[in-house]
C-alpha cells in the first residue's frame, strides 16, 4: 500500500501526545502510590475495582496491535467476517457473567492455576502455570511489541534512521546497510516500546494497570473512531459526505463489478477454497481460512473460555472487582465496547480495500504483508497534521495497556504459582511483591527478544496470534469446563488430557505441514482452518478426559466441594443483579445480546 516515507509531526501533535503521556503517568503514580507490601494489593488491587474500571481494563487489556495492525489487515483481506472475533464474544461473555463469575469469586482465588490445584492436583497447577507464562510471552507480549515496533518503524523510518545509522556504520558493511538498517530500527522500536510500556505494571501492580487502562481505553476508542471517520471521508470523493463514503465502501466491498469484483475473488481459493467469496457476510463456508461458520457456535468452547475465563491477564480484573455485581456489570460494559470495536478495527480494513483493491493482485504472501501495514498507511495519508499526536497516543495506549496487563498477570503466576509454591512458601508478603517486580523485568526482557523474531513467521500478525490460541487453548478449556460441571471428572483424566492434548496438537500441525494428502482433500480442507483445528483438538480432549475419568477412581470429596464444582441447587446465579432497572445486570445484558444478534442478521449474506 502506498504511504509516505516518514510521519510528519507538528507542535500540536507533540503537545497532544505529551499531554496523554503526562496524564498517564499521573494516574499510574496516583493509583500505585501506596507502598506495596501485600500480595493481594499488588496482584489483585486489594479487590477494590469498580465495574467501570473492571470493564474498561478488561477491554484495554484485549485491544492491542493485534487489533490496530493485525485485525485491520485481516479485515482488508477477509472482509466483514472478522467482526465475529468481536461480536462472537457474546457466548463467552454470557457464560462468564452467569456461570463463572459467581463461581470464581466464591473461591477467593488469586490465579486460575490455583483453582486447578484445588480441583485436580499440583501437577496441573504447575503445568498450566508454565504453559500460561510461555503463551503470555510468545502469543501476547512478543506479538504486541513486534506489531507496535513495526508500526513505529514504518511511521518514523527517517527519524529513527538518523539516530541508528551512524551507530550501525561501525558494525555493518556499507553495502549491507540498506538491508540491515531496517532490522536495527525494528529492534530499537521494540526495545523502546517494551521499556516504556511496561513501566507501570512493574511500579504499581494491578491497581496502576487497571486505572491507567480506564484512561487509555477512552483515548483508544476516540482515536480509532476518528481514523474510521477520516477514512470514510477519504473515499467519499468530492461529496465529502460521511454517508456517501459508507455507501461507496459497501458497494466496492460487495464486488459487483470492475476491479473490485476481480479483487474480491482474486485469492478466493486461499480464503475459502472456492472460486467466489462474499466479503460482506459474517457467515462463511466451513472451508474459510479463519472463520468457518461452525466456529460461531463452538469457538467459545475451544478458545473463548480459555481467553476470557482461564486467561489470567483477562480474568484478573474480574477477580479484583469489589463484589459480584461490579464484576458482572464490568463484563456487560466490556460487551458493549465489543459491539463498537468493528467500527475501529474492521471498517478501516473495508475502507482500505475500497481505496487500494489492486493490492489483492499481488502474490498471497505479499498481500498479507501489505495488509499489516494498513493502519499505518491510514495514519500517514488521511490523518491531518495536528491530530496525529492523538492517534499515536491511541496506538501507544493499545500497546501499553496490553503489555502492562500481561506483565502483571504473568508475574502473578510466576510468583504465586511457581516461585512461592516450589521454592519459598514461608516468605513474607513484601518478599513476594519484590519477586513479582523482578519477575516483570525478566519477562519483559525475554518478550523484547522474542518480539524481534516474529517477522520470520509465515503469515500475518493476526494469523500468528490466532494459530497460537488454537494450539494452547483446547486442552485447558476442556478440563476446566468438565471439571466444574461434572464431579466425576478426576485428576488422572485431566492430567492425561493436557499431555495427550498437546501431543495431539503437535501431530495435527505435523499433518497439515508435511502430510496434507494423507486422509484426502475433504479432510484436509476441513482441518486447515485453525478454527476447525481448535474444535477437533477440543473434542479430542473432551473424549480423553471423560474416558480416563470414568475408568479410574472418582475424585476425593475435598476436590468436588461446592466451591470447586457447580451445584445448581446452591448456586448464587441470581445474587447481586442490581436494584433498579437502570442498574440491572439482566436488562443491560439482554440488550447487549439483542444488539449482537441483530448485527449478525444484518451482516449475513447479501443483507447490505
Amino acid at each position: 500500500m502506498p504511504g509516505m516515507d516518514s510521519f510528519a509531526l507538528e507542535g500540536w501533535d507533540y503537545f497532544a501526545f505529551a499531554l496523554y503521556f503526562v496524564l498517564l503517568c499521573a494516574i499510574g503514580f496516583w493509583a500505585g502510590r501506596k507502598e506495596k507490601t501485600d500480595s493481594e494489593d499488588y496482584f489483585l488491587a486489594g479487590r477494590t475495582l469498580p465495574w467501570y474500571v473492571v470493564g474498561t481494563s478488561f477491554i484495554a487489556s484485549n485491544i492491542s496491535t493485534e487489533h490496530f495492525i493485525g485485525m485491520i489487515g485481516a479485515a482488508f483481506i477477509y472482509g466483514v467476517s472478522i467482526a465475529m472475533y468481536e461480536w462472537g464474544n457474546i457466548n463467552s461473555f454470557s457464560v462468564l457473567i452467569w456461570l463463572f463469575i459467581p463461581f470464581l469469586l466464591a473461591t477467593k482465588i488469586f490465579t486460575t492455576p490455583e483453582f486447578l490445584e484445588k480441583r485436580f492436583n499440583n501437577f496441573l497447577r504447575q503445568f498450566f502455570a508454565i504453559v500460561t507464562v510461555i503463551c503470555n510471552i510468545v502469543a501476547f507480549l512478543a506479538a504486541v511489541l513486534y506489531g507496535g515496533g513495526l508500526a513505529l518503524r514504518e511511521l518514523f523510518s527517517g527519524s529513527i534512521s538518523k539516530v541508528t545509522a551512524p551507530l550501525a556504520e561501525h558494525f555493518v558493511q556499507p553495502e549491507n546497510m540498506a538491508r540491515i538498517l531496517p532490522e536495527i530500527n525494528l529492534w530499537v522500536c521494540i526495545i523502546v516500546l517494551g521499556v516504556v510500556a511496561g513501566s507501570w505494571a512493574i511500579y504499581g501492580g494491578l491497581k496502576s494497570v487497571a486505572w491507567t487502562d480506564f484512561y487509555t481505553v477512552i483515548i483508544m476508542i476516540a482515536g480509532g473512531l476518528l481514523v474510521t471517520i477520516f477514512g470514510l471521508y477519504m473515499i467519499s470523493g468530492d461529496s465529502h459526505s460521511l454517508l456517501e463514503g459508507f455507501k461507496i465502501m459497501i458497494e466496492r466491498n460487495r464486488g459487483d463489478s470492475g476491479i473490485y469484483a476481480k479483487a474480491a475473488v482474486e485469492h478466493a481459493q486461499h480464503i475459502v477454497q472456492q472460486d467466489h467469496y462474499n466479503r460482506l457476510s459474517v457467515i462463511q463456508p466451513v472451508s474459510h481460512e479463519t472463520l468457518p461458520w461452525p466456529s460461531l457456535f463452538y469457538g467459545f468452547l475451544a478458545t473463548g473460555l480459555w481467553y476470557s475465563v482461564l486467561n489470567q491477564f483477562m480474568i484478573q480484573r474480574v477477580l479484583a472487582a469489589k463484589n459480584m455485581y461490579h464484576a458482572r456489570m464490568g463484563i456487560v460494559l466490556a460487551g458493549y465496547m465489543k459491539i463498537l470495536m468493528p467500527l475501529i478495527v474492521v471498517v478501516p480494513g473495508l475502507i482500505l480495500f475500497a481505496r487500494y483493491p489492486e493490492v489483492m493482485f499481488q502474490p498471497w504472501e505479499h498481500v498479507r504483508d501489505e495488509a499489516d501495514k494498513g493502519y499505518i498507511v491510514m495514519l500517514q495519508t488521511i490523518v491531518p497534521i495536528g491530530l496525529r499526536g492523538l492517534f499515536l497516543a491511541a496506538l501507544f495506549g493499545a500497546i501499553q495497556s496490553t503489555v502492562n496487563s500481561v506483565l502483571n498477570s504473568t508475574a502473578t503466576i510466576v510468583t504465586l504459582d511457581i516461585y512461592k509454591r516450589m521454592f519459598h512458601k514461608q516468605a513474607t508478603e513484601k518478599h513476594f511483591v519484590r519477586v513479582g517486580v523482578w519477575t516483570s523485568v525478566v519477562i519483559l526482557f525475554i518478550a523484547i527478544v522474542m518480539g524481534g523474531f516474529i517477522k520470520y513467521f509465515k503469515g500475518g500478525l493476526f494469523e500468528y496470534i490466532q494459530s497460537l490460541y488454537a494450539f494452547f487453548a483446547p486442552p485447558f478449556s476442556a478440563i476446566f469446563l468438565l471439571g466444574i460441571l461434572f464431579r466425576r471428572i478426576n485428576a488422572k483424566g485431566a492430567s492425561f488430557t493436557v499431555v495427550a492434548g498437546f501431543a495431539f496438537g503437535v501431530l495435527m500441525k505435523l499433518y497439515l505441514s508435511s502430510y496434507p494428502g494423507l486422509f484426502g482433500d475433504v479432510v484436509y480442507k476441513f482441518v486447515k482452518p485453525y478454527s476447525n483445528q481448535s474444535l477437533i483438538h477440543w473434542l479430542f480432549c473432551v473424549i480423553c478426559c471423560v474416558i480416563v475419568s470414568l475408568t479410574t477412581a472418582p475424585p476425593r470429596s475435598e476436590q468436588v466441594t461446592d466451591q470447586l464444582t457447580f451445584n445448581w441447587r446452591k448456586s448464587n446465579i441470581f445474587d447481586q443483579l442490581g436494584d433498579k432497572w437502570y442498574t440491572s445486570v439482566i436488562f443491560w445484558w439482554g440488550l447487549f445480546v439483542a444488539i449482537i444478534l441483530a448485527l449478525v442478521v444484518i451482516f449475513s449474506g447479501h443483507a447490505l
